[in-house]
């Protein structure tokens, strides 16, 4: 068997630092469990000690039956007049619960003596005091060393020193930071040999940023010469210029050297987690991104097209199902119902191929998603068109009519929302109307205050979150927009999604498409 790669994703704590990048609480849950599925080994959740949040979601990810045991926390060595007892920061990464706990320390002595303030020595001790401390108490301890690779190139004998006593403390796996991301391939490639020669075959990790546009490059090569654990974010999101990105990594690791990182069911769903993310983060997906963009395997010159087409080998490296992607003609589109049947299993739908519905969903499915509807992060709304698709899906209820106004009576004063609807249920028509702190609140208010006498269960729903992303910058105010609304019962969490010119509108079609999963499912499910 290939040697067996731990891969540590940090993209619910070093990714949220990038511009753009921000998570609910929720999110983050939704985040872990799915990267669990995808087959992380550790998912380092946030620090608890910096922020109300990460407390939060530790918090929350405890309830998680799938993701709490593989979460890591993140925090710093105790400091220097504290002892590991007294100090708040240790305190709330035991508090936190996770099994895992990640500290990092300084190893540049150019940050012990202008940062810290403190000697060289007294940093080691803190190192020492810390993890010691620490490994008494947690199942798992990692050591991140940071700014390793400045540190070794300012003073080698010093940075070594910290790792041993990472080492004496008895550290899980010490890991190498290249924090500044400026650490070239064949420099980074010389320092982990040198370390090795002095602290024998400890367990390595490598924390590469991409501030030169090495990080995947180092990730790779430090994995060839010895390292065990590899850290990185989805889609490389990070501070400045981003974190080494766990979506070429993975596929590089596993498809071009064979080393074992995730299962291959795992590795297929590579674009599936790259756009999961994207959507609940609100981001637009790069669609030039290597192995998981809409690009990675498209083609347009006529001599590639030809060439494809004849065998596929010729203008692509990997066959794109491996990684979940798929191959694209620009001039045609040649999707068919294999795409469909592969996308609705990866919802956990199985269709028999031979279905005279195909077609049909399969129109449909085309129709929306050239009008701006993406269904990565709104699994409900793909599960609803589908089963609708198939005639297997009862309706609820019928919109007769819905109106909302949003009327601002003096400029000192907040707007005032009210949303009128008229729906049928079984024959019967309904009509009222709700006040909301916003039209899309007092929208969902009217339509939960007119079903609820039909459909009690609908009082356990409630909505998590709400975001909107404009489709079409160009058209200003014109332009189309997309809603994806997340919610949730006291059993799962869903997403829907909807769109249109619009906002109310694209806010309405989300909104139903979360009722009508909601009832679907206490129905059915």
């Amino acid at each position: 068997m290939s040697r067996k790669i731990y891969l540590y994703d940090t993209t619910l704590r070093d990714g949220t630092q990038a511009e753009d990048v921000n998570f609910t609480v929720q999110d983050k849950v939704r985040i872990a469990e799915a990267l669990v599925d995808f087959g992380i080994d550790y998912i380092e959740g946030g620090w608890p000690g910096s922020n109300p949040r990460d407390i939060d979601f530790f918090n929350e990810v405890k309830k998680s039956k799938k993701a709490a045991a593989y979460v890591a926390a993140f925090g710093s060595t105790r400091r220097a007049k504290l002892s590991c007892d007294s100090d708040d920061n240790i305190q709330a990464l035991l508090q936190s619960g996770a099994p895992t706990v990640t500290i990092f320390g300084k190893t540049w002595d150019l940050h012990v003596k202008e940062a810290l303030k403190i000697s060289l020595e007294a940093n080691l001790e803190i190192i020492f005091d810390s993890i010691a401390y620490l490994k008494k108490r947690v199942n798992t301890v990692f050591y991140d060393a940071e700014h390793f690779f400045d540190g070794y190139k300012a003073n080698a004998e010093y940075a070594i020193k910290t790792l041993k006593a990472a080492i004496e403390a008895k550290a899980d796996c010490l890991v190498l930071c290249d924090t500044n991301g400026g650490t070239m391939p064949d420099e980074l490639v010389e320092i982990i040999n040198n370390v090795k020669k002095e602290i024998g075959d400890y367990p390595l990790g490598i924390h590469c940023h991409n501030d030169s546009e090495c990080a995947v490059a180092n990730s790779i090569l430090a994995v060839k010469n010895g390292i065990v654990q590899v850290q990185g974010t989805i889609n490389g999101y990070g501070e400045r210029c981003g974190n080494a990105n766990l979506c070429s990594i993975i596929p590089n690791l596993q498809l071009k050297y064979g080393y074992q990182c995730v299962s291959e069911d795992q590795l297929k769903r590579l674009v599936k987690i790259s756009r999961f993310v994207n959507e609940l983060g609100n981001l637009k997906h790069n669609i030039h991104q290597p192995y998981v963009g809409r690009s990675a395997f498209a083609h347009k010159g006529g001599v590639h097209v030809s060439a494809i087409l004849k065998n596929s080998r010729t203008y692509e490296h990997i066959e794109p199902e491996l990684v979940g992607n798929k191959q694209r003609v620009l001039i045609s589109d040649l999707s068919g119902k294999s795409n469909l049947i592969y996308k609705a299993r990866d919802f956990g739908l199985e269709i028999d191929q031979n279905d005279p519905n195909l077609n049909t969903i399969l129109e449909k499915l085309k129709e929306l998603e050239n009008k701006g509807f993406q269904f990565e992060g709104a699994e409900a709304s793909f599960e609803l068109l589908v089963r609708k698709g198939l005639g297997n899906f009862r309706k609820f209820f019928d919109l007769l009519s819905f109106r909302v106004i949003d009327e601002k009576r003096s400029a000192l004063e907040p707007p005032f929302a009210e949303a009128t609807v008229m729906l049928m249920v079984g024959g019967e028509i309904e009509h009222t109307a709700a006040i909301g702190n916003g039209p899309v609140n007092a929208l969902d208010l009217a339509l939960r205050k007119a079903l609820e006498k039909f459909y009690p269960s609908l009082k356990t729903m409630e909505l998590v979150d709400f975001k909107v992303r404009i489709l079409s910058g160009k058209d200003g105010t014109k332009a189309v927009t997309r809603v994806l609304i997340e919610s949730k019962d006291e059993k799962d969490i869903w997403g829907t999604v909807g769109v249109a010119h619009n906002i109310i509108d694209a806010s309405y079609q989300a909104l139903v498409d979360s009722i009508e999963y909601k009832l679907f499912k206490d129905a059915y499910k």
